[in-house]
């Protein structure tokens, strides 16, 4: 298959680009496209053969269930049973944004692929503009992983998506980098007390100043289907193993010394403080205090150890207040919970 990219960045190019990603969408095709919070591989959500695409290209497991993304609110009422009380409040809060909801699924609404067979079904509005504009010219709902190879870390530029997905989807539309850096909140609405399935860009601390308590989830067990991305599978690890490493200078440059003397090299990823470190590489996710910055940085310091000889990864931990609840959940994935030392 030829994989084919347009950027809408470019007048010349752009109203080609959104044409022919309807087409493709509305032929049953998938179709890459920038979000606010990564690049996802979208899917007619209602088109069963279609969102099997999804799961081929990426060779995803297929009990883990999709995203679906509309370009307006009203969209949701073709394929949830209600809008829970919680969930409207969330949506006047935060849409559109990186949070998605798990709403009530209505019966044969939409590809049974799309759910993993469960009776709720996530929902988001993103806040990107190209992805607003594709949605609302398809006037479909979209469903949308990460458009990268499952485990990989998520795609924040479309180069990401070529390096993954090149020879496996039809089109790639290139909207430039993404903002956040990191997939959305998914946030459970059909539970007695919300509860976060997925940290991410919206925070504990910023919904419960809206909707009150709100409860965090943990991994799913491996018999157990996940309500959500991100639950139960190994996620966002590059080629080499990382570990996390506690956040002291002292500690990481003996660590990186004992590596050394197995004749091991080591890629670090971590805030400014530890550039002084003696390493092979160092990939920095800005100031120590700057989370959000971080965030952003992330994926793209997971995807560059790749393009190094390193034999570790090694990541100091992050304070979880905030955003750093979203990055300590994708570091914890990357290194399937192995800590440093073993």
């Amino acid at each position: 298959m030829k994989t084919e990219i347009a950027s809408v960045d470019n007048l010349s190019t752009k109203e080609k680009g959104y044409a022919q990603a309807v087409d493709l969408l509305k032929a049953g095709e998938t179709v890459a496209f920038p979000t606010e919070t990564v690049y996802g591989l979208g899917a007619d959500a209602t088109n069963e053969d279609a969102v099997r695409k999804i799961f081929e290209a990426k060779g995803r497991p297929q009990d883990n269930p999709l995203i679906v993304h509309v370009g307006g609110v009203e969209e949701i009422l073709a394929f949830t049973t209600y809008i829970p009380e919680v969930a409207g409040f969330c949506i006047d809060a935060f849409w559109p944004g990186p949070l998605t909801l798990i709403l009530p699924l209505k019966p044969n609404s939409l590809a049974k692929n799309v759910s993993a067979g469960l009776d709720s079904v996530g929902v988001r509005m993103p806040e990107h503009p190209v992805a607003l504009e594709l949605l609302r010219r398809l006037k479909r709902p979209v469903a949308a992983p990460s458009a990268n190879r499952s485990g990989k870390p998520s795609p924040t530029n479309a180069g990401h998506v070529w390096d993954d997905l090149n020879g496996k989807i039809p089109f790639i539309l290139d909207g430039g980098a993404t903002g956040i850096g990191l997939e959305s909140t998914v946030l459970d609405c059909t539970s007695d007390i919300p509860t976060i399935l997925r940290p991410g860009g919206v925070t504990k601390e910023m919904l419960e100043k809206v909707i009150g308590l709100v409860n965090e989830s943990k991994p799913t067990d491996r018999e157990e289907a996940p309500r959500a991305p991100g639950m139960k599978y190994a996620h966002y690890a590059p080629n080499a193993p990382v570990y996390l490493i506690d956040s002291s200078l002292e500690i990481v440059q003996e660590a990186i010394e004992t590596l050394h003397k197995e004749q091991k090299k080591v890629a670090l990823i971590a805030s400014e403080q530890f550039q002084s470190v003696a390493v092979d590489y160092f990939f920095t996710l800005g100031k120590e205090e700057q989370l959000e910055e971080a965030a952003k940085r992330l994926y793209e310091a997971l995807r560059n150890c790749d393009e190094t000889d390193a034999d570790v990864v090694l990541a100091p931990v992050f304070s979880k207040n905030g955003v750093g609840s979203a990055i300590m959940n994708r570091l914890e994935k990357a290194a399937s919970g192995n800590w440093f030392p073993l």
